[in-house]
């Protein structure tokens, strides 16, 4: 399994890395290879004062890529410049990743400059599976918000294609995932199907093909807020869900949902695009 980790080479990304939460959970998933990627912006030039690690962004890496290759990972570090999302995407698609991974400053990704805009337009255009990963504040006495990263993954899901995609991701987490929570937050004005029993039906195919145990939940009212209530409820490590649109309409039609769970939440997020955008 291959992945692009994207990395903005700040401190929080490094001690993120060295934490070790992160290359277990990703050996356990199967990825035995790992390529760095950073993206020096356009209209950043070595000299501006904070900005030393972009003037030598090669070597920056190469501290990143020790801890990956001590860990057993095959590496590969690339340097781009340009609009961040874009080369990422472009790096991604090259070389037929498997998954993006980015980092994201606990509960305020705005804090950080390279998770804001660059996550979420990576979110929006990205035809590879995004796993966002939440780096504590600086005060935490633990590198990463979450540890073991896909240990409980939660998945919400309004039955819909899209939310298909992202169930049917879940034996990618195989080698990971202990428990199982599957969600779907009830609209009272429109809705009359039957959410419990679909979602019955759902647990029992992950408890037959991933042999691990799958809980389920009905709530109702805002679809963010209650996803958000709901990783906390169970302790959910991750939260899995599929994105809608491609190309341009991607910026469009992301959902608001993914979108501000991504935005809003403080949980691990893998975002998982369109089964027809994804190139196998």
């Amino acid at each position: 399994m291959r992945i692009v980790f994207a990395t903005d080479l700040s401190d929080a990304s490094e001690a993120a890395v060295r934490s070790r939460t992160c290359l277990d959970c990703l050996d356990n998933i199967g990825v035995t290879e790992v390529h760095l990627v950073t993206v020096v912006p356009d209209n950043v030039t070595s000299g501006l004062p904070g900005m030393d690690a972009a003037s030598d962004a090669r070597t920056a890496l190469q501290a990143q890529r020790e801890v990956f290759e001590s860990a057993g990972f095959d590496v590969e570090t690339h340097v781009a410049r340009g609009t961040p999302h874009r080369r990422i995407d472009g790096f991604a698609d090259r070389l037929d990743a498997d998954m993006v991974v980015v980092g994201s400053r606990g509960e305020s990704p705005l804090e950080n400059r390279f998770v804001g805009s660059t996550t979420r337009n990576v979110a929006r255009t990205a035809t590879r599976p995004l796993l966002v990963e939440r780096i504590a504040p600086p005060e935490a006495d633990q590198a990463v918000v979450k540890e073991h990263l896909f240990e409980h993954v939660l998945v919400p899901t309004d039955f819909s294609e899209n939310a298909r995609d992202a169930f049917e991701y879940l034996p990618t987490l195989r080698g990971a995932a202990q428990a199982v929570g599957l969600l779907h937050v009830r609209n009272r004005d429109t809705e009359s199907t039957d959410a419990r029993s679909q979602l019955e039906d759902l647990a029992r195919e992950v408890e037959r093909e991933l042999d691990i145990d799958a809980g389920i939940n009905v709530r109702e009212g805002d679809p963010v807020e209650e996803i958000i209530a709901e990783e906390v409820r169970v302790g959910a490590t991750t939260t899995l869900l599929g994105t809608r649109g491609q190309s341009r309409l991607r910026r469009l039609l992301l959902g608001s949902v993914s979108e501000s769970v991504v935005a809003r939440g403080n949980n691990n997020v893998l975002l998982v695009p369109p089964a027809a955008a994804r190139q196998r």
